[in-house]
């Protein structure tokens, strides 16, 4: 199913935002471990506070897809594989993140910080496969309701 072009275009500018400011935020964090320059703190402090605000615009974008395209696209059986693969990424980086604020143990703090960061750079790998396998889906959709609909065609025959 077919998102809106200007839902579409915000959503994708949604997690583009996402993708850089946490990557952004990866390589300030690393330098100032390495380098231990406070200016790359303060660069990834702002990062952060990017990233975050994207996430909460992220969420209440997800909230939108929930009933109007994740169970549309579930009901008439379309790119279930894909989409319960993006339901999971998204579900995993939402309880990371809480992870990440709110968990007090270093342990449990630096395996969540993994976790996220592995599942967050792997997303837009994961959002382009979940488009194309959709627009395969959707047209393998159509062409068994034809089907259904004329079965002639099916077969070559008129």
């Amino acid at each position: 199913m077919r998102l809106e072009p200007r839902f579409r275009r915000l959503l994708y500018g949604t997690v583009t935002v996402l993708f850089v400011t946490g990557a952004v935020w990866l390589v300030m964090d690393w330098l100032r471990q390495e380098m231990g320059a406070e200016a790359w703190g303060k660069g990834a402090a702002y990062a952060l506070m990017l990233h975050g605000g994207a996430a909460m615009l992220m969420l209440v974008l997800l909230g939108m897809l929930l009933p109007f395209h994740t169970v549309v696209s579930w009901r008439r059986r379309e790119n279930r594989g894909m989409g319960s693969v993006m339901l999971a990424a998204n579900a995993i980086l939402m309880v990371t993140a809480f992870g990440l604020y709110y968990f007090g143990s270093e342990t449990w703090r630096r395996w969540t910080s993994d976790v996220h960061i592995v599942v967050g750079l792997s997303v837009p790998v994961l959002l382009v496969a979940h488009v194309v396998s959709g627009r395969f889906a959707v047209r393998a959709s159509r062409r068994s309701r034809m089907a259904r609909r004329h079965p002639a065609l099916e077969h070559g025959r008129r």
